[in-house]
C-alpha cells in the first residue's frame, strides 16, 4: 500500500466512508464533516501508522488529502 492509499484508508475508516469517494481533493471538514476531534485522531492514526510526526503547526494548515499527502511527502526521511 503507497501514503496515499494508508492515508485514504485511516480516513476512510475515522469518517465511516467508502475510500473509493475519497479524492486528494477531498477537504476533511466540508466534504467529511470531520471536526477538530476527528482531524486529530485522523493524523494521530496516520503517525502512529507511518511512523511519522506532523507538528503542530503543520497540521494547522491541513484542510484536503492533498495537504497530508504534501507534508508527507515533502518532510520523507532519508
Amino acid at each position: 500500500m503507497n501514503i496515499f492509499e494508508t492515508v485514504v484508508a485511516i480516513i476512510a475508516e475515522q469518517m465511516s466512508v467508502d475510500p473509493s469517494t475519497i479524492t486528494r481533493e477531498t477537504d476533511l471538514q466540508t466534504d467529511l464533516g470531520a471536526d477538530s476531534i476527528d482531524a486529530a485522531e485522523m493524523i494521530l492514526n496516520i503517525e502512529d501508522l507511518l511512523e511519522r510526526r506532523i507538528p503542530d503547526e503543520a497540521i494547522v494548515s491541513i484542510r484536503t488529502v492533498e495537504d497530508i499527502l504534501k507534508y508527507l511527502e515533502a518532510n520523507e526521511e532519508e
